[in-house]
């Protein structure tokens, strides 16, 4: 295997680490058979860091109920999270990390030099990151105290309307053409971002609200954890029209491990190999060049293909692209060096 090092757009472990039994700290330093990433499998697997994603499900300890009804590939969005309750399991998310931090587990890394000290120094690279702006006031009041925890990157929305703006369902078939575009709040959120150096992750945007990110934004566009629509034809993939513009302002997409979002049959089955992985790849290179394309691979969050199983088996993804006749310059940076670009360009 490959001893190549790799960053990953977007993981689920500190729900994964709230919903378990035990000392959080504990479980994510020791190991946790029942995560996809701990920091003994991270260290073995070769990941350098990764966007540590908060989602706050609609109620907390309920995550199994809310994708098994969103993840039917015919139902409409999740109801909406009401503020408090988003920023309760918010917090509680961040403590987590913080505590790891304190642990020696991760860096919490507030702009890129932070990246790449913590790497050079062989500790995981933690870039904070919410998934769903529900525990965000449209005042922003909560942003500040968030930001200066390290908050670093923002989705928009999970795959559910909040103040703003719409996320797309997990349906199959089916595009993200679905719902109104940003409010007025999330227009200025977009903006806020932009000026606090907070990336924006396009991922479960609708498609209305990925234009309107396009047209406000003076950042490159990124979507850390999607797959190509032409591919697997889910809401949750990128169509033609939004893989051009994510081009056009040198932007970043990073592949998606969840099974549902690779398959051409949009099914969530483990039985999935890797050779679809690649094709994704493949088409994510030929729409967006060789400074386009990463990781994301949405652990401790989908169900991804049993070759891969869990962190440990990223270098095999390395390996197939190798064995492809990638060049090893190229897989070095789908793997690391284009989320660092990226960090740097986005965050500073």
């Amino acid at each position: 295997m490959p001893s190549i090092p790799f960053f990953d757009g977007h993981n689920d472990t500190l729900l994964k680490l709230l919903e378990a039994e035990g000392d959080p700290t504990q479980l994510f330093m020791d190991g946790m058979d029942k995560a996809d990433i701990d920091l003994p499998r991270a260290r073995a697997a070769g990941m350098a860091g990764g966007f540590f994603a908060i989602f706050p499900p609609p109620l907390k300890g309920n995550l199994g109920s809310v994708v098994a009804g969103a993840g039917n590939n015919r139902g409409g969005l999740p109801a909406e999270l009401g503020l408090a309750d988003a920023q309760a399991v918010t917090l509680d998310m961040a403590s987590i990390l913080m505590r790891i931090e304190r642990a020696g587990g991760v860096a919490i890394c507030r702009d890129a030099a932070a990246v790449r000290a913590a790497i050079a120094q062989g500790t995981l690279a933690s870039v904070l990151h919410i998934e769903g702006a529900e525990a965000i006031d449209t005042d922003f009041r909560a942003l500040d105290v968030l930001y200066a925890a390290g908050l670093r990157s923002i989705g928009l929305v999970w795959s559910r309307a909040n103040a703003f703006g719409t996320g797309v369902p997990f349906r199959y078939p089916s595009d993200a053409d679905i719902g109104p575009g940003l409010s007025d709040a999330g227009k200025a959120l977009v903006r806020e971002c932009n000026d606090r150096g907070i990336m924006i992750d396009l991922s479960h945007l609708n498609a209305a609200g990925f234009r309107d990110v396009a047209t406000i934004s003076d950042k490159p566009l990124v979507a850390t954890h999607s797959n190509v629509h032409a591919i697997s034809a889910h809401a949750r993939n990128l169509v033609d029209w939004q893989l051009a513009a994510i081009a056009e302002s040198q932007g970043v997409v990073g592949l998606n491990f969840a099974t549902g979002f690779l398959r051409p049959d949009g099914k969530m089955r483990v039985d999935t190999e890797i050779e679809v992985m690649v094709r994704h790849i493949d088409a994510l290179v030929e729409a967006l060049g060789e400074d386009g394309v990463a990781l994301g691979s949405d652990f401790d969050g989908a169900m991804v293909p049993a070759p891969i199983g869990d962190v440990t088996g990223v270098p095999k993804l390395l390996q197939a692209l190798l064995d492809k006749g990638y060049g090893e310059a190229l897989v070095r940076k789908i793997a690391l060096e284009n989320w660092l670009s990226m960090i740097d360009r986005c965050i500073g």
